[in-house]
């Protein structure tokens, strides 16, 4: 029997190999996501372990926005003198380094780092890990040492000048050194570090002189660093955060792992629909083989075969093809995963990709595991051939649909039930996701055993539009004849352009949204934005944009992170209010809104009820320079889109805030006012700025809502893959049908059908397979995302748009999708021996 299974897999290498493909591709994107992220994280602990390892315990300050909040307090120098006084301390030194120096490259535009930081940081000489290459640290104030992938980057080499932003306008400084990492690394981790003078540091990157960003502490001989730690924090009380090495490392690494993680995740959710759509293709592959497979199979069991060794015989063939798939998935994965980093991750240039014990177990379990799965039922059908079919030349009559229509229904009601739950209903956290994903899932599995009861009519409607041509209508035909074989084909395709369909109408939704609200609440002309989280400019660009003849109004939005008495974030913002509520659509829900005073805010009415605020309410907010501040509620403001937090003076902003500067800016022009001409004199007084920038409130708009379309082809991208699959299993399934109806193609032939109408039967039996397909994962993805939209209604989601031209669009390419999946069977179907065919057994 296995001599027998071994030949019949030889015999059929090409059809195998197709049904494999759809495991190789999810396999591939299994892999590629667990090589990339399991190597970056090993390179990142590996990198944090180097940077901690001259320091036995740390000591930074208390962040005012907690853990999601801004960068730590600084620590006075008071501090250091306090810590070195500690018992078991050797020697306690303050240090400087803080994301956010951000340098203007030599095309004017500020170099990125694709998600590491951009430190600046105080230079020490000797000690620590930096190994100066060539010239010297700074030893004035207009100097500053750079590290080497800086210097590449630029191009900056020593003795040139170098244009810096930092908590403070651009500022230009001459390049006195630069320095590798131990190793011989231009980086650790792909971050560009600037480093100054200890008072200049501290200065740009700290707001002030005279302060630290941290305290590194070396232990006596013969003392733990556990007990340093003990010590010293028994010495600071509540003042500082005191870790080991080993806790800084760990806390180092905690972001990166999160965001690596999301991005893992994030990977493996699109392998798993890659590999959810590659089950009807493998599925409908053996399930054809089988069929074709009768008169085998019936004289197999004849001969003696019982039932186990007919279901052992089609499942040792899936297990070959899964091994195969999985090496090739396996490899091809890794070949991803350097293109991956290349693209997303190109500062990380010493990270070494490798294959993981996680990738290599997971890439063989899943793809194994879901080609065994995948062909069970047609293993057990195949068991279920009788010997006597051996006698029989006719082909086997259609089962009914009854049972797999009720299943269907059973499985559609109960998803649509999940989906529902989780969007109405009154589940949380983790949960909504669950049943959510699980409700999808149900729901596509029941359209899926649906299909086949509409197949048939279906695409005799859809056929009719080829049907002008008797190679249309043998098309038509041929395509409703088997309608299983017809819908799980059609399945792959619609689950793919479900989900495609679906995503596009939650962005529709979001970009008319967003358009709406910014439209509603903006009544600005011009908007002053940034390209950076850290871009700020000088705050006299308001004062002077406000003097401009033609501008009736100008107001400047400061920002930063603080916590609250619970330690929750709350994020606030500095304006001027007389200002601000008139061109942010501000209305009085409570209290008054008006100039405000030192410690005077106004909250948004959500904000209020939630923490249960009203006019004449105190609200403790721990601030990022000047610890914990108690602030008088003087208004609440009804609900509004664009400002929803705290609003706070700018005279409090510039003492409290972080970054004293504001980031944002919006004006309003009088009546016939150039807007050209004043936008123009307001990049002018930007121009020490380079990462902010001046819109027309259209522009701004469509730079927001552009954001999601970013986004939306990034999804695109990668739920391509599924539809490449579905464009696999079209090709097989006609391929096998080709195959199997050699006969009565050479009948065709012999009386008078031309090789070019044959090849034609074959692409409208494609095409109509598409359609079908796209039709159903049109209307699949559109139910899917109208309720999504409505049961977000209120957050985030005010408008419903259904993006019909890019649905016609869909619709369009699936033609083209079943053009192109047709030329490999059809050209097959013309090269039928005419004579061979009519003798074919």
């Amino acid at each position: 029997m296995f001599k027998a299974t071994w030949k019949s897999l030889l015999s059929r290498k090409l059809r195998l190999l197709l049904s494999g493909m759809a495991v190789v591709l999810g396999v591939m994107a299994v892999s590629s996501a667990l090589i990339l992220t399991d190597s970056l994280s090993a390179s990142f602990d590996d990198m944090f372990r180097t940077v901690n390892a001259n320091v036995d315990v740390q000591v930074s300050g208390v962040s005012a926005g907690g853990e999601n909040g801004s960068r730590p307090e600084p620590l006075p120098a008071s501090a250091v003198e306090r810590v070195r006084a500690v018992s078991g301390v050797a020697s306690a030194v303050g240090d400087v380094s803080a994301d956010g120096a951000r340098v203007v490259g030599r095309n004017g535009k500020v170099i990125v780092t694709q998600g590491p930081p951009r430190l600046g940081m105080a230079w020490r000489d000797g000690g620590g890990i930096a190994q100066m290459r060539t010239g010297t640290g700074p030893k004035a104030d207009d100097q500053v040492a750079i590290n080497a992938l800086l210097a590449k980057q630029g191009p900056f080499a020593v003795g040139d000048r170098i244009e810096v932003l930092t908590l403070a306008a651009k500022r230009s400084f001459t390049v006195s050194g630069v320095f590798g990492m131990t190793g011989n690394r231009d980086s650790l981790g792909g971050e560009t570090v600037v480093a100054f003078t200890e008072p200049v540091a501290q200065r740009l990157m700290l707001g002030k002189e005279g302060v630290y960003s941290s305290i590194d502490v070396r232990a006596a001989a013969g003392v733990t660093p556990a007990v340093v730690k003990a010590n010293v924090a028994a010495a600071l009380g509540s003042s500082g955060v005191v870790r080991t090495s080993a806790e800084v490392a760990k806390a180092q690494a905690k972001d990166v792992q999160q965001f690596l993680t999301i991005f893992q995740n994030f990977l493996l959710g699109f392998a798993a629909v890659t590999l959810f759509v590659g089950i009807f293709l493998i599925l409908n592959t053996f399930s054809i083989l089988v069929a074709q497979r009768t008169r085998e199979l019936a004289l197999l069991r004849s001969l003696g075969a019982g039932r186990g060794q007919v279901i052992r015989s089609v499942l040792v063939e899936a297990l070959v093809v899964g091994v195969v798939a999985s090496t090739l998935g396996l490899f091809a994965g890794y070949g991803v995963a350097l293109l991956l980093k290349q693209m997303l991750f190109s500062s990380l240039a010493d990270a070494t990709l490798g294959f993981t014990g996680s990738a290599v177990a997971a890439s063989y379990l899943v793809g194994v595991l879901v080609t065994l799965v995948a062909a069970v039922v047609p293993a057990l059908r195949a068991s279920r051939v009788a010997p006597i079919a051996a006698l029989r030349d006719a082909a086997t009559a259609d089962k009914s649909l009854v049972k797999v229509t009720l299943v269907g229904g059973i499985l559609g009601a109960v998803g649509a039930g999940g989906v529902g739950w989780a969007l109405f209903g009154s589940l949380k956290g983790n949960a909504i996701w669950g049943v959510l994903l699980t409700g999808v899932l149900l729901t596509f599995i029941g359209v899926a055993l649906l299909t086949p009861s509409v197949a048939r009519p279906t695409v005799g409607v859809i056929g009719r539009l080829f049907s002008w041509s008797l190679p249309g209508k043998l098309g038509r035909r041929n395509s409703a004849r088997n309608p299983r074989r017809t819908a799980n084909t059609a399945a792959a395709l619609m689950i793919g352009l479900a989900l495609i369909t679906g995503v596009s109408v939650l962005a529709a939704s979001i970009q008319a949204s967003m358009s709406k609200v910014f439209t509603r609440d903006l009544r600005a002309d011009l908007v002053i934005d940034r390209d950076s989280g850290d871009a700020s400019y000088d705050a006299s660009v308001i004062d002077k944009t406000r003097r401009m003849p033609g501008v009736a109004a100008a107001v400047g939005l400061y920002g930063d992170v603080t916590t609250d008495v619970t330690g929750k974030t709350v994020y606030v913002t500095g304006t001027d209010l007389a200002v601000a509520k008139d061109l942010f659509n501000l209305k009085v829900e409570s209290g008054e809104l008006r100039d405000l005073r030192h410690n005077e805010v106004v909250v948004g009415e959500e904000f209020a009820a939630k923490r249960g605020l009203g006019t004449g309410s105190s609200l403790r907010l721990r601030t990022s320079r000047a610890g914990e501040q108690t602030f008088v509620v003087v208004g609440v403001y009804a609900k509004q889109e664009l400002l929803s937090e705290p609003l706070m003076s700018v005279a409090d902003a510039e003492e409290y805030f972080q970054v004293p500067s504001p980031a944002l800016g919006a004006v309003r022009l009088a009546p016939g006012a150039d807007a050209v001409g004043i936008r123009k004199q307001i990049e002018a007084l930007l121009v020490d700025s380079p990462e902010v920038n001046v819109a027309s409130q259209a522009d701004f708009i469509k730079q927001q809502t552009g954001q999601v379309d970013t986004l939306l082809n990034m999804l695109y991208a990668l739920l391509a893959l599924a539809v490449l699959i579905a464009i696999l299993g079209i090709v097989n399934t006609l391929a096998l049908s080709v195959l199997e109806r050699t006969r009565e193609l050479g009948m065709l032939r012999a009386v008078g059908m031309s090789r070019w109408s044959a090849m034609r039967m074959i692409t409208v039996e494609s095409v109509v397979i598409s359609v079908f397909g796209a039709l159903l994962g049109l209307a699949v993805g559109t139910g899917l995302g109208v309720a999504v939209v409505r049961a977000l209604k209120g957050q985030g989601f005010d408008v419903l748009s259904v993006p019909w031209t890019r649905m016609l669009l869909f619709l369009g390419l699936s033609v083209v999708v079943g053009l192109f999946a047709a030329i490999l069977p059809a050209i097959r179907a013309a090269r039928v021996n005419v004579l061979q065919a009519i003798s074919y057994e």
